[in-house]
């Protein structure tokens, strides 16, 4: 596969047979020629369990120190009070039952998060299907099933990002912006690094995290030191 020029000048920056600190990978990420839009550094954690078993999952969220640089759309499953509390909290949408239909015919997706409270998921089971793959359903250990719709909100507007292994037993999760510099960077990688650590399940035998790298979105990939 033939790679653009800022691909291939990038690349030069990078010695593949290295395995980087993370803030040294993340300067090398800071001198490469400037793309037209501001590129996501994206992570990738290759763990050292099983994701069929249930005791091996791995999933939570954690709130980024610097953000993520993108604005998060939410949409609000609620009625009555929650619902108020919802838009004044600032969700982007919000709504019930009439919802199910716009979603299901009209393919919205205008959103990036679904926050609901626990009495909208009967609601919101029906629309499994169409949610599920894309990795959108609200789930109580993310923090989008709850009755505290305004911290939900003010949590992932202030960047919190969620994280949760692949069938391939890998953790991919953007982290922040180019434009943010090493030492945001280093601080937002810092914070998911603790969190994945954290969360390692009682049944995970052996080397838990079994590689570390990251890449900006057109970018190559540095695999990062991480013990």
């Amino acid at each position: 596969m033939k790679r653009g020029k800022r691909y291939q000048e990038s690349a030069k920056l990078v010695d593949a047979n290295k395995v980087y600190e993370a803030k040294e990978a993340l300067d090398v990420i800071e001198k490469m020629p400037k793309t037209k839009f501001d590129q996501t550094v994206e992570l990738h954690v290759k763990l050292g369990v099983d994701s069929k078993h249930a005791d091996q999952q791995v999933r939570g969220t954690v709130v980024l120190p610097n953000g993520t640089g993108k604005t998060q759309k939410v949409l609000v499953f609620a009625k009555g009070d929650k619902a108020k509390e919802a838009e004044e909290a600032g969700a982007d949408f919000v709504g019930a039952e009439e919802l199910v239909p716009k979603i299901e015919k009209e393919n919205w997706f205008d959103y990036d998060v679904i926050v609901a409270t626990p009495d909208m998921m009967g609601v919101i089971g029906r629309l499994g299907k169409v949610l599920g793959p894309k990795g959108l359903m609200p789930n109580p250990k993310s923090g989008t099933v709850t009755m505290d719709v305004k911290k939900a909100i003010a949590e992932i507007k202030s960047g919190k990002v969620e994280y949760r292994l692949d069938k391939t037993n890998i953790i991919h999760l953007g982290f922040g912006k180019v434009s943010f510099g090493a030492e945001k960077l280093l601080e937002n990688y810092t914070t998911i690094i603790e969190a994945i650590i954290k969360a390692k399940p009682a049944a995970a035998k052996g080397q838990y995290i079994k590689s570390v790298s990251i890449s900006t979105t057109m970018g190559p990939g540095m695999y990062i030191n991480q013990k």
